[in-house]
């Protein structure tokens, strides 16, 4: 049988890494064709010599003299640069793009790799966000499957049944570090508070977006996408046990739920597979040990990024770009100390009410969108 080829965009990310150990678990199957990584040159290096890929691509292009002559001595391309990164998702060989790279960045790639007709294995849910009306024309258009890799969309694409139309989908959120705090107690939350996710390891910026569950606002924007549901379709249940990943009603009133370890290597590995299961080393969920499986609303009071969300699913057009780069750039600022966490959303809305709103936008409206709206909101927090 022939090895899928895999492309890795963000090998060195937590989506990436354990990209590579379901490849490793599976060598019969699977072959790292390409890896690539905007910043940690070093690990990439790691990577590129245990896995033995065709190519790499490091975006930053100042990292570009160190990966070369690191790996020098190997058959390994080597390249740098967006351009770079983007063109390589079109080499004939690969079978799957798995699209781990985090934020608006992941747009272009994905985009390229539609059109060149590879199976999109999607982590990046800000590419979906950002552009889910053109991503969904595309992939209709080169008959291109997207599978999701998100835990909780991966739970709802494996609930699903064939011909019967859904109701509703339930996307589970654990709440978060800060699920039981008052509004007063979430003004003075640090980076480092918000840095401790009760359930996932995730990459810093993730987190935080975790932590003011504008993560599941993005959910819910990719769910409208994924799975061709209306906003009012798509609920919202907090569910700190993280047991369920999600959940789905159907026209008769029936639920199927999935359920699992927290273990991102399982959603990886189907959407590799599908619509195969295959083995999988590591824990398994015990029941005797699930004492109680608990649910809430969401309080949109105050975790304001989801409610932002939802206003932006809603009335569409480019205000979902407006508020994934406005979200980037706060992140940003908070990790680095210079916004207050209740500040980002502040600031987000402000760039809801204050960037130009297009209707029906084309790929250039979202660049200048994004641009736009990076520099303001930069501009805001100053």
């Amino acid at each position: 049988m022939k090895k899928k080829q895999i492309a890795i965009l963000g090998s060195t990310g937590s989506i990436g890494t354990q990209a590579l150990q379901v490849i490793e678990e599976h060598p019969d199957l699977y072959e790292a064709y390409a890896l690539t990584a905007n910043n940690r040159v070093e690990l990439l290096i790691e990577q590129a010599r245990r896995f033995q890929p065709e190519a790499v691509v490091i975006a930053n292009e100042a990292h570009y003299a160190t990966l070369k002559a690191a790996l020098a001595d190997l058959p390994i391309k080597v390249y740098a640069g967006t351009d770079a990164l983007c063109q390589i998702v079109e080499s004939q060989p690969i079978d799957v793009v798995l699209t781990a790279m985090v934020g608006y960045a992941g747009l272009r790639p994905t985009m390229n790799a539609i059109r060149a007709g590879k199976a999109i294995a999607l982590a990046n849910k800000e590419t979906l966000v950002v552009a889910g009306e053109l991503i969904n024309e595309l992939a209709r258009q080169y008959h291109t499957p997207i599978l999701p890799v998100d835990s909780e969309h991966s739970a709802i694409f494996q609930c699903l049944e064939p011909g019967n139309a859904l109701s509703k989908v339930i996307l589970t959120a654990s709440g978060g570090p800060f699920r039981q705090l008052s509004r007063e107690e979430l003004a003075h939350v640090t980076k480092v508070q918000a840095l401790k996710h009760p359930t996932w390891s995730m990459g810093a910026k993730i987190t935080i977006d975790s932590a003011s569950m504008m993560n599941k606002g993005f959910e819910v924007i990719e769910a409208k996408w994924l799975f061709g549901v209306q906003p009012e379709q798509i609920e919202v249940v907090v569910h700190p046990q993280s047991v369920i990943h999600s959940m789905v009603e159907f026209e008769d009133g029936a639920v199927k739920a999935q359920l699992g370890v927290p273990d991102m290597r399982l959603p990886i590995q189907y959407a590799f597979s599908y619509p195969r299961r295959l083995p999988l080393s590591g824990g398994r969920l015990d029941f005797m040990k699930c004492r109680e499986l608990t649910f809430e609303a969401p309080d949109l009071q105050r975790f304001r990024n989801l409610a932002l969300a939802y206003e932006a699913l809603h009335q569409g057009g480019n205000l979902p770009c407006i508020v994934n780069a406005a979200n980037e750039v706060v992140v940003a600022a908070f990790l680095a100390d210079r916004i207050s966490f209740l500040g980002m959303s502040d600031i987000i809305e402000q760039a809801m009410q204050r960037i130009p709103f297009v209707a029906q936008p084309t790929y250039e409206d979202y660049v200048a969108t994004d641009a736009e709206t990076r520099q303001k909101a930069a501009e805001w927090i100053r």
